[in-house]
């Protein structure tokens, strides 16, 4: 009986020590938190449904680019389902909803940054943003009303300044900057860029950049040249100075003083995703800019500043 007995013993110590040596499984560790969730997961349809259906909505960055029309055109983040996060919003209910979908956007490889010297007319064209921008040299008394309407609005616009126009009006330019709009430049005394040499280019830029740098504490990284007018020279030298050199697509013609129909008319005409819309301080925009702003949201578009409707973020 002894020897039955430690022959019993004997196997028995055996199967502990391969259970113990077991890589697949050991009696003495309690299994991870983690280890169980994962298993758990694995065995769940609800969790294989998302993992497996997640590539059916995921959509590729799209990089930056020159368009043969458009010039340099901004690149759009990707989408990818989050799997955890949107698991957790269905586990409740156990049943796949697309509508629970979390999302995060993946970044393109190619940015403007990475791209030669080209002016810009637009934003990404299926981006449902537009931006309002306001080239001033003149018309400082439209400049409060204007500010008022766009605080009441709670929309955000980038103010291009002649360097003329800043260092006579710096109080003014304090206020459109302590606002949070975006200040870019428009040359130093409005002139006609195309026929500057590069020397003189450089130093239109150069010269504002340090008034409203004097002022508000910040470079314009911004460009607009006066009545649109560039060549490859004028870009180059923008492009040297780290700006990006910025034109439009959508033209309000307020200095024709027209009703706030035929602007409103106008812009519902040609507005489109990603559209920049030039407007100066004048007596129609006062007038119109409330009613435009109203128009321009009812269309399902968003206003940002220049740099809201040029970055990648969808």
């Amino acid at each position: 009986m002894s020897r039955y007995q430690n022959f019993v013993h004997i196997c028995v110590f055996l199967i502990i020590i391969g259970l113990a040596f077991n890589t697949d499984y050991n009696p003495f560790v309690t299994p991870s938190i983690n280890t169980l969730s994962e298993v758990v997961k694995n065995e769940n349809a609800l969790y294989k449904e998302v993992l497996e259906r997640s590539n059916d909505y995921t959509e590729a960055p799209q990089d930056a680019y020159i368009d043969s029309v458009w010039k340099k055109t901004p690149g759009r983040n990707g989408l990818k389902v989050n799997i955890e996060k949107s698991y957790k919003k269905m586990e409740s209910t156990g049943i796949f909803d697309e509508s629970l979908l979390v999302y995060e956007q993946t970044s393109p490889e190619i940015t403007l940054k990475d791209l030669p010297a080209s002016p810009i007319y637009r934003g990404h064209p299926e981006k449902e943003m537009v931006a309002l921008l306001i080239n001033v040299s003149w018309g400082s008394e439209h400049i409060p009303a204007i500010l008022n309407i766009l605080k009441e609005k709670q929309v955000k616009a980038t103010f291009f300044i002649e360097g003329k126009w800043a260092r006579d009006n710096a109080d003014y330019v304090k206020m459109i900057d302590e606002q949070g709009h975006v200040i870019g430049n428009h040359a130093y005394n409005h002139p006609d860029m195309a026929r500057l040499s590069n020397q003189k280019n450089i130093e239109q830029i150069s010269q504002t950049n340090e008034i409203i740098k004097a002022i508000t504490g910040k470079t314009p990284l911004w460009f607009a040249p006066p009545s649109g007018s560039y060549n490859d020279h004028v870009v180059l030298s923008a492009h040297n100075l780290n700006m990006e050199t910025i034109l439009w697509t959508v033209d309000t013609i307020d200095w024709k003083n027209p009703t706030v129909n035929v602007m409103i008319n106008r812009v519902n005409s040609k507005i489109h995703p990603g559209a920049t819309i030039l407007m100066h301080p004048t007596p129609s925009i006062v007038e119109g800019l409330s009613p435009l702003i109203d128009t321009i949201q009812d269309n399902g578009y968003k206003i940002g500043t220049i740099e809201n409707l040029l970055n990648e973020e969808r």
